[in-house]
């Protein structure tokens, strides 16, 4: 989803800092919510925004994370909440775990942890509002750099972004560090100095303390012309993701999971790249690896169309069925040992997620008996609308262009007889889709 254009520079007066960006007055947006960690950055913030008349009409309140890491993570908290109580701003004090065993390092799931907090604490529509600024975003785009990111990483932080289904703001991100401690003393205001921040073997300390300073003294603006840098990339983003958007919705199916490979294959080579790219982030699936798209380009693209072949990671996969990539969570196949009675008038949960619902005006009566909803086994036969005599469901699936992964997953309704009656939501047999017609109802299968 691209971003409404919700936000602008405002002009510097006595209240807001240089470059500082407000929102809009959009009735789209909901409550703001400080990420508000207590030091320096953050409690500059929280005083600006509540002292915004227009904010605090909106709504303002503040998280607190207590990732449980410090030994004064509790007196910290405390702190908080006597600044929030100060300003009237309502304060939750998130506890979280750190998954240490990540892998990521400790910033790294540290930083997670606190995503998913912030996640948790927003409502539709709602906007989180963190502190980084200029000098944060200097940081970030030479970090960038030095891991040899293109102009997607290069554009480090954006002012304003979507995040879910709420929205996250930077309003600070343009404004040097230096105005925010002047504001700060200005105010005198108290702000938490966690030990983490001058521990330089972590590499945003290590540039913040030992290599920013040093530029400086040779170019005093060093800091300004890596944000400047960062934002000439964004603009280059932006003309990117453009056209990325515009390449993925010519080869997109009905389904956004599908793409067609025909099409796909049509694209100059960086451009596809891109595009394989933007369609799993689209899909909220893990980003794809370093070597994803060489996987899918000679894995998949470059594949006998009538075979099948996958590229799996982190749980997910994307797979070539016929002339169609598909793109999703893996999910393990029905157990074919499972069945359950439905009677209609509730969704029957499946295993490993799912549901079969039944729609329309039968959704609360249900079936009138209880029919049997199990796995498929091999050899079922179907007596399809339109036809007298009964087809093998195999031949059914295949000229349905049912992918296998998916037909494994298909929950079957069979009567009491063993007449199979439906295949999810795919097809119905010639009996059971009349009579569902003349109920004005249908099957509805999610397999999440």
């Amino acid at each position: 989803m691209r971003i409404a254009a919700t936000w602008q520079h405002r002009p510097v007066n006595d209240a807001l800092p240089p470059g500082f960006i407000t929102i809009a007055n959009d009735a789209s947006i909901g409550t703001v919510l400080v990420g508000f960690s207590g030091g320096l950055d953050s409690s500059v913030l929280l005083h600006l925004l509540a002292g915004d008349a227009s904010i605090r009409a909106r709504g303002l309140r503040a998280i607190h994370v207590h990732h449980g890491l410090q030994a004064d993570a509790d007196a910290w908290a405390e702190q908080c909440q006597a600044s929030c109580a100060a300003l009237a701003v309502p304060l939750q004090v998130a506890r979280v775990d750190v998954d240490g065993a990540s892998g990521n390092g400790p910033e790294a799931a540290a930083r997670d942890a606190r995503r998913r907090a912030f996640a948790q604490a927003l409502g539709e529509g709602d906007v989180l509002a963190l502190a980084h600024h200029r000098d944060d975003q200097a940081e970030t785009f030479l970090l960038r750099a030095l891991r040899a990111s293109g102009p997607d990483g290069l554009a480090a932080m954006h002012p304003w972004r979507s995040f879910g289904n709420a929205w996250l703001w930077r309003p600070l991100l343009d404004t040097p560090r230096d105005w925010l401690l002047e504001y700060a003393h200005r105010h005198a205001l108290d702000w938490i100095e966690a030990p983490s921040n001058t521990d330089v073997s972590l590499d945003r300390n290590f540039l913040r303390w030992q290599v920013l300073p040093l530029l400086r003294g040779r170019w005093p603006h060093a800091g300004a012309s890596f944000a400047r840098s960062a934002a000439l990339a964004a603009e280059m983003h932006d003309l990117l993701v453009d056209g990325d958007e515009a390449a993925l919705a010519a080869i997109r199916t009905v389904d956004p999971h599908v793409l067609s490979v025909a099409a796909l294959q049509a694209l100059p080579r960086l451009r596809r790249a891109r595009v394989l790219r933007r369609w799993i982030e689209s899909l909220s699936l893990s980003p794809l690896p370093a070597r994803g798209v060489a996987r899918i380009v000679s894995d998949l693209l470059e594949a006998e169309s009538g075979g099948q072949a996958e590229f799996r990671w982190h749980g997910t996969a994307v797979r070539r069925w016929r002339d169609l990539l598909h793109a999703g969570h893996v999910q393990p196949p029905l157990p074919q040992d499972w069945q359950a009675h439905w009677d209609g008038r509730a969704p029957i949960s499946l295993p490993h997620r799912g549901e079969l619902r039944l729609e329309g005006s039968l959704g609360s009566k249900g079936f009138g008996r209880a029919l049997r909803v199990h796995a498929r086994l091999g050899g079922e036969r179907i007596v399809l609308p339109g036809r007298e005599h009964s087809h093998a469901l195999k031949h059914v699936l295949q000229d349905l262009g049912t992918p296998p992964w998916l037909r494994e997953r298909i929950p079957l309704v069979s009567d009491a007889d063993g007449t199979l009656l439906a295949v999810g939501d795919l097809v119905c047999s010639a009996v059971f889709d009349a009579w569902l017609r003349a109920h004005d109802s249908r099957l509805a299968w999610a397999p999440m």
